[in-house]
């Protein structure tokens, strides 16, 4: 354990349970519901309402061999080449295996997806796919569908939920096992103030980090809190260089930050294509699948046409559907089109990549457990090998249906127990960053570490972050010290900054093209010395560690030991060879 902990006021209240699952998407529901059936007292955390999540944005849909003449091994095939030779082969084999039976008791629990003349489930292809094997509900609401299901669900178990409550740190025992969480009520939950859920299980299923970057399709709340979380508690994270930038995103201006509309992958896969402003096409001849190419050749391709003509954006172009399609098929994001101004219907879309997903997280095995005993993690903020480089499109949903299916199982098999939380001998919590910094951050990481890398973007990005950390410490030791205070607006700037730092640290290191880790500097792949996978935590002093594995094996997941090897220097990213 490192010891490391945000400022914040002592617990006042707490809630006692066998399993807290932290986030309220498709990966924490699922969880919960399935602890709490097997008779676990099951407590959901949430950082908004129970369906804010990331899963009620997904608009494309779910990825599983369900057609005709469809198997897993094909869907197998098609990962691992998306995921540019570091996906985990056992893991994906577990998701495409137990994928359609995973989708199929969706279903029983209530979900409609969109469903042919005869009564078959509606398939379609996106990026990656060479079947047509994506089921969606509402033509582009498949998401909102999948939430709208599972919290109708939890409401009928009247399963014990904490909505608009932010997670901070984990609680541990005196032999270093999960105790439970302290969070901190925003005032509109069923607590206020910090408090905690004290179980010997705990589950992040927080979602993404999207926010660590200007322009994002996250919703606000993708603030990296569980990845945060889990550095400070000592579990290992991976692969987080990896972020996905979606290639489609509705282009609102340079200057537009925040979470922006997204134009599923869906569009293309029923024919739409990328144009540029005079009406080319330009993605015939970069991929056999040209606008159906995995979703980081497609984001080079447009990146590099806007480079050529000096553009912001290019334009999707899918005029030829006509309004009856667009209206049956894409009503939501023909909607959100019109509302910035724009008809599909009779002009090409603008559009330009944006941070999307991030295929890297806390690192576990195929049964949810990270390196810290009884802490769990599942969906986006999880790293279980699937995704490898790059995240075959519609596999997330999955993923959270699966893994989180398996965790609960591990979970209910086990019956873990844990003493009472301690504090034990801990440093004084580490200073806050100041709210205003948010924004700081995500400019330093837009220009240094987005679609677009090299060795000088991403040090000069390490600099700046290091500066900021630095910062707050200076800040702390002052003789009138001003330092931020404790809130929900500091501790997302806290975490923000700290996830920032490791991916830079990982991104620096990784010196080649990858899936979606594109680096100038280093254009090709490099499989000889790269085909590894980047492990990462975080030492007592707040200073990332980084690893690299031997082979392109993504190892055993064991429970780690408090750091004792040297931190990696923000200007000399060198592999640290950690104890055995």
């Amino acid at each position: 354990m490192t010891g490391i902990r945000l400022t914040a006021p002592a617990p006042g209240w707490s809630i006692d349970a066998d399993v807290v699952v932290v986030g309220s998407g498709v990966a924490g529901l699922t969880t919960a519901l399935r602890c709490a059936a097997a008779g676990l007292a099951t407590v959901v955390v949430t950082k908004a309402r129970l369906d804010d999540g990331s899963t009620r944005w997904a608009q494309g849909g779910i990825a599983a061999a369900l057609g005709e003449g469809d198997t897993p091994q094909q869907h197998l095939d098609d990962t691992l080449v998306a995921g540019a030779g570091l996906c985990d082969e056992s893991a994906v084999r577990t998701l495409v295996t137990e994928g359609p039976g995973a989708v199929r008791r969706l279903i029983g629990t209530g979900a409609h997806f969109d469903t042919t003349d005869n009564g078959d489930i509606a398939l379609t292809r996106e990026g990656g796919h060479h079947r047509r094997r994506i089921a969606h509900a509402g033509g582009d609401a498949t998401g909102a569908e999948i939430s709208r299901t599972l919290v109708e669900a939890v409401r009928e178990a009247a399963l014990h939920t904490v909505e608009n409550a932010l997670v901070l740190d984990l609680l541990t025992d005196a032999e270093g096992r999960t105790a439970g969480v302290t969070l901190h009520v925003m005032g509109e939950g069923q607590h206020d103030g910090v408090g905690a859920v004290r179980a010997p299980a705990v589950v992040l299923a927080t979602g993404g980090m999207g926010q660590v970057f200007s322009a994002t399709t996250n919703p606000a709340v993708s603030t990296g809190d569980g990845v945060a979380l889990a550095l400070r508690a000592g579990a290992e994270v991976s692969d987080l260089e990896f972020v996905q930038f979606h290639p489609t995103v509705l282009f609102l201006g340079a200057d537009s930050e925040g979470q922006q509309p997204l134009v599923s992958e869906a569009v293309r896969g029923e024919g739409a294509h990328l144009v540029d402003a005079s009406g080319t096409r330009f993605m015939a001849g970069q991929h056999e699948l040209a606008e159906l190419a995995p979703r980081d050749i497609v984001a080079k391709a447009i990146t590099r046409r806007m480079q050529l003509h000096g553009t912001e954006h290019m334009y999707l172009d899918a005029r030829h559907f006509g309004a009856r399609m667009w209206e049956q098929r894409f009503p939501t994001i023909l909607a959100a089109c019109r509302a910035h101004g724009i008809d599909p219907v009779t002009e090409p879309i603008p559009v330009a990549p944006a941070a999307h997903y991030a295929s890297g997280g806390i690192r576990t095995d195929l049964r949810g457990r990270t390196t810290v005993p009884g802490l769990y993690a599942c969906g986006e903020v999880a790293c279980t090998g699937v995704h490898g480089a790059n995240r075959l499109a519609s596999n997330s949903l999955l993923e959270g249906l699966v893994f989180a299916e398996r965790i609960a199982a591990d979970i209910v098999e086990d019956r873990p127990r844990a003493g009472a939380p301690t504090a034990g001998d801990l440093p004084a919590p580490a200073p806050l960053l100041a709210p205003e910094a948010r924004g700081t951050i995500q400019q330093i990481m837009t220009r240094g570490a987005g679609v677009l890398r090299s060795a000088e973007s991403l040090a000069a990005a390490a600099e700046e972050l290091e500066a900021l950390h630095d910062s707050v410490a200076r800040a702390a030791e002052a003789t009138e010290p001003k330092v931020a205070v404790p809130g929900v607006e500091a501790w997302e700037a806290t975490n923000l900054l700290l996830v920032s730092r490791v991916l830079v640290a990982a991104a620096r290191r990784r010196e080649e093209t990858r899936g979606c880790h594109w680096r100038e500097d280093r254009p090709e792949r490099d499989d000889a010395n790269w085909r590894r996978h980047l492990v990462v935590r975080l030492t007592p002093e707040r200073q990332p560690v980084l690893r690299r594995t031997e082979t392109e094996a993504f190892g055993p997941v064991r429970p780690t030991q408090a750091p004792d090897c040297a931190a990696v220097p923000p200007t000399h990213p060198a592999d640290v060879t950690e104890e055995p």
